[in-house]
């Protein structure tokens, strides 16, 4: 079973509870809604995955939900957003920066806790993939919209090959602070890349309209 330092999975766990959430609130602001929305979309986006996460793991009640540090952060920035949303829009760029480093770090962080609640490869896998996107996808669907993850440059993939990685090297036995970091970085720079160069999943040949 993995041990690591706790302190590095709590600054994994913030990093990506503070952005996430800012793209959350974002997402509600464009639908109108009030305060209470804007938290609510904040909060989902940035704790849905840690708690899908800790659920299939069976770590209760998960952390996105008891541990106040997490929860505050996320409050914090939907309130940033429902107050300063005109300057954050304007950033928005930053935003996306910042998206990316929270899909990185929830990616690791989130196979790193999977694998130290002993889950077998495979599934620490897929569970930091799940981590990096599950709360994005709820939030989109409460906004009534097709999840961002399933049309945007590509998404899901990098965080699933950052989980790919860090499992890798637990089981080869190298996991280190430089390893986790390193996968981290890989990550967001194949998420910006994407960004970047406008890069997405193949999507099905047109064939004309189907019925």
């Amino acid at each position: 079973m993995l041990t690591f330092d706790a302190n590095l999975q709590l600054a994994l766990d913030l990093v990506g509870v503070f952005v996430f959430a800012l793209t959350g609130g974002l997402v509600a602001v464009k639908k109108r809604l009030d305060l209470f929305g804007v938290l609510v979309l904040a909060a989902t986006a940035a704790l849905g995955g840690g708690v899908m996460r800790d659920v299939l793991i069976g770590d209760t009640p998960p952390v996105g939900i008891s541990d106040w540090r997490l929860v505050g952060a996320a409050a914090l920035a939907g309130l940033v957003t429902f107050l300063f949303h005109p300057g954050v829009a304007r950033i928005s760029k930053v935003v996306r920066v910042l998206d990316a480093a929270g899909l990185a770090t929830f990616a690791v962080g989130g196979s790193l806790k999977a694998l130290g609640a002993g889950v077998d490869p495979l599934a620490a896998v897929l569970i930091g993939g799940i981590t990096a996107i599950g709360g994005g996808m709820v939030r989109d669907v409460l906004a009534g919209q097709v999840p961002e993850v399933l049309r945007r440059e590509m998404y899901a993939l990098p965080a699933l090959f950052g989980s790919t990685l860090i499992v890798a090297a637990h089981h080869y036995d190298l996991i280190s602070t430089a390893t986790i970091w390193g996968c981290v970085g890989l990550v967001f720079v194949i998420r910006m890349a994407a960004v970047i160069l406008d890069v997405h999943a193949p999507k099905p040949l047109r064939t004309g309209d189907l019925t």
